[in-house]
């Protein structure tokens, strides 16, 4: 997998799975740029630090990313232990308000990977709702929308998940077929991260109990990002618009 002379751009570069996923494409060749609203703890080509929850403020900060992006990475996020509000920002709106604002600088063949999770798996059965989220045109029509239909704070991680990787089916085949853009979403299960304790406080117990009897362990941060790479490298060409599993099986054992 070469990525010489790819400019690949990561969300949620400081720490975790983007923090790895970093490090292995700059290994592979690629020059990577960083975003977070915390400072950078590994060696980067550039970082722009920026709070993804306000509009304003990644306004603000666009004239600071390259000209020519290669691929996207949003791989920032939040757990469903904050606000959900906070969460709806960061995970989706933000998502996609920086998304929207970079593809101009994307060239043909370029890639945006989007990170959803095994917890968004039950998207079917609220397509519908998020196929209206998903067409509302800017981050503020996406919070009025919001106000109008309120998430429960209790499964608002899951349901911007969902939302996140129906956008992503949405939106992925207007950008291949007139630009030649591939957007995928890739969905990982429970991670050895700095947030793995939320996701327990989140989920409870007896879930993460019941999932801990069906999987050999969690993932290590690195064991993601190959894959999330591969969907970025010129090998995944013909890949665009699948949500992909990084799972160890996990979402298998439901059906």
């Amino acid at each position: 997998m070469n990525l010489s002379g790819k400019t690949i751009v990561i969300t949620g570069v400081s720490s975790g799975i983007g923090g790895e996923v970093a490090r292995l494409a700059r290994f592979r060749g690629a020059s990577v740029i960083g975003v977070d609203r915390n400072d950078a703890m590994l060696s980067l080509d550039g970082f722009i630090k920026i709070d993804l929850s306000n509009p304003t403020a990644i306004d603000a900060t666009i004239s600071k990313f390259p000209t020519r992006i290669d691929a996207l990475i949003n791989a920032a996020g939040v757990p469903g232990t904050a606000d959900k509000d906070l969460v709806a920002r960061v995970n989706y709106l933000g998502l996609r308000h920086l998304t929207e604002s970079l593809i101009d600088r994307m060239p043909k063949g370029a890639s945006i990977v989007n990170f959803a999770s095994i917890l968004g798996g039950e998207w079917p059965k609220r397509v519908e709702q998020h196929k209206k989220l998903a067409a509302t045109t800017s981050f503020a029509e996406g919070q009025a929308w919001l106000s109008d239909f309120p998430v429960p704070q209790e499964t608002c991680y899951q349901y911007f998940k969902e939302a996140l990787i129906v956008w992503t089916m949405m939106r992925s085949n207007a950008l291949f077929m007139k630009r030649d853009i591939r957007m995928n979403s890739v969905a990982p299960g429970p991670v050895f991260t700095p947030i793995l304790g939320d996701f327990v406080t989140m989920l409870g117990q007896e879930r993460v109990q019941a999932d801990a009897g069906k999987m050999k362990r969690p993932a290590l941060a690195d064991e993601i990002a190959g894959p999330v790479l591969f969907l970025c490298s010129d090998d995944a060409r013909w890949v665009s618009g699948i949500n992909l599993p990084i799972d160890g099986g996990l979402a298998a054992v439901y059906v």
